[in-house]
Formats: C-alpha cells, sequence, structure tokens
C-alpha cells in the first residue's frame, strides 16, 4: 500500500531538533532521532493515539478525586490535552524545558492555550520539583530526549523527589522503555523511593512500560481490592467513548498478570 510520509515542520535549538512528520493522517513528533516521541491522528486529534499515552491515564483506576496533575515534558502535549478535554474536575501544570517544543505543540498537535485549567510553563523540570513539595495529586514523568531518559531523570535523588512533589496520597507516573538495560535499575529506585508501593504496565512488545508508584498515604483513602477496580475500569471506559476509548479493563488484567497480587487486592507492600 501507497503510504503518504511528508515533513511538515523542523526546528533546531540548543535542547534537540524538534521534527513532525505526517503518515497517512498520523502526525508523529521526533526529537532528533527515529523514536516517536508522540503521536496524533489528525481526524481525531483527541484521541490519544499510542497506547503508552492510554496507559498513563490508568492513574484514574486508583483515585476519584485528582484535583491536580503535575506533568514533566510536554512533547505532543497528547495526555495533557487529553485531561483538559475530558476530565473537567482536574487543573494541570506542565513543565516544558524547550520553548520549542511548547510552539510545536501549540502550532501542530493542537495543544490549548494557558487557561484556569491547563498551564504550561517554560522551566526547568528538576528545579520545579525541588520548589515544589507536596503540591499535587498526580505526577506524571514523560522526559525522554533524542538518546532516551536524561541520566538526571533516572537516579535515585529524582525519584526521592518525585515521591515529595506528591500529596500524602498522590500517585506517580513515569513512562519508560521495557528494553533499557537499566531498565530494572529504575525500577528498583523507584521501589525504595515508594516503600515498594509499585505497579509496572506494559503497553506493547518490547515497547513501553508505565510504572506507577504510590505516596504512603494511599492506602487509606483510595481504591483498594481488584473487584472494586474492575468495576471502576468499567465505568470509565463507558465515560470515555470511541474514538477517545482507553481499554482500562484490558490494562486491570495486565496490571494483574505482571504484579503480585491475591486475587483480591495487589501487593504494593513486602510483607
Amino acid at each position: 500500500m501507497f503510504r503518504i510520509n511528508r515533513k511538515i515542520h523542523k526546528t533546531v535549538s540548543e535542547f534537540a531538533t524538534v521534527e513532525v512528520i505526517e503518515v497517512d493522517g498520523v502526525r508523529s513528533l521526533y526529537l532528533g532521532s527515529v523514536t516517536i516521541q508522540s503521536s496524533m491522528r489528525t481526524k481525531t486529534p483527541l484521541a490519544l493515539e499510542l497506547a503508552y499515552s492510554r496507559g498513563m491515564m490508568c492513574f484514574l483506576l486508583f483515585t476519584k478525586n485528582a484535583k491536580h496533575v503535575l506533568s514533566i515534558g510536554l512533547g505532543g502535549g497528547s495526555v495533557p490535552k487529553f485531561i483538559h478535554a475530558f476530565c473537567p474536575e482536574i487543573t494541570q501544570t506542565v513543565v516544558e524545558i524547550n520553548p520549542q517544543i511548547i510552539a510545536t505543540a501549540r502550532s501542530h498537535f493542537f495543544v490549548p492555550d494557558n487557561d484556569e485549567r491547563l498551564n504550561v510553563i517554560e522551566a526547568d523540570g528538576l528545579a520545579h520539583l525541588a520548589s515544589h513539595p507536596n503540591s499535587t495529586d498526580v505526577l506524571m514523568i514523560d522526559a525522554f530526549d533524542s538518546v532516551g531518559i536524561p541520566p538526571d531523570f533516572c537516579s535515585q535523588d529524582f525519584f526521592d523527589s518525585c515521591e515529595h512533589v506528591l500529596l500524602h496520597d498522590g500517585i506517580f507516573v513515569i513512562n519508560l522503555w521495557g528494553s533499557d538495560k537499566n531498565f530494572d535499575i529504575y525500577l528498583r529506585r523507584i521501589e525504595q523511593s515508594f516503600d515498594d508501593k509499585v505497579l509496572m504496565l506494559p503497553t506493547g512488545k518490547p515497547g513501553n512500560i508505565v510504572v506507577c508508584g504510590f505516596k504512603a498515604g494511599f492506602k487509606s483513602t483510595q481504591v483498594q481490592t481488584i473487584t472494586q477496580l474492575r468495576e471502576r475500569a468499567k465505568m470509565l471506559e463507558q465515560q470515555f467513548e470511541k474514538p477517545h476509548h482507553i481499554e482500562f479493563l484490558s490494562f486491570l488484567e495486565k496490571l494483574c498478570e505482571h504484579n503480585p497480587h491475591n486475587n483480591t487486592q495487589f501487593f504494593m507492600d513486602k510483607k
């Protein structure tokens, strides 16, 4: 089949080469490598095209009360855009260091302008974390560059900072690459920062793995049993109808497959 492939945007900055390429109606963001950073189907720009981006929305399985989401790394803005459109109870702060990415996300991926529920700021994500302890219900990290995860975004100090920025029952969500030779090291560091209250969600083979960490106060305030999670997944699937569907039930089954549980609840503590 003939595929229409066209480069529609390119800028070069001190941080990275930012390119946008469209293939058969799917527009993708690249940062100086062949790895896709973000994708959007132009006919349904609010839908989450990539499985890992839908997987990152699984924080909604575990909380009914999230009021604020902090994201480090904008990319094409798929998840912030989705939350802005379909989760009116949530306000967001998105921190992105590269002004060209912010401009491109708005000019080519339809990320809306800042308003009372969305604030995209040009700043250093590490500095923002350090200066905003105990400030958000959900922290999302999706901070890849042309060669992978920057070293400062996978150290023990970094994951400790992620835990500190969350409110007492907050949830940490990070996109990792499953084939990364250091994946197990990163996972152990996250487990240390979150006292082993960690779940991992593979979203492809051998692709992205979404890892969630839960702060100490999570147990007493949030959804607990797998039965409750299954009912919530059904409700969420009805809430986000096609073409904005998210396969929450399928993701829950993957969580059960890849994380210890006793058919009643996940084991998020060492016993």
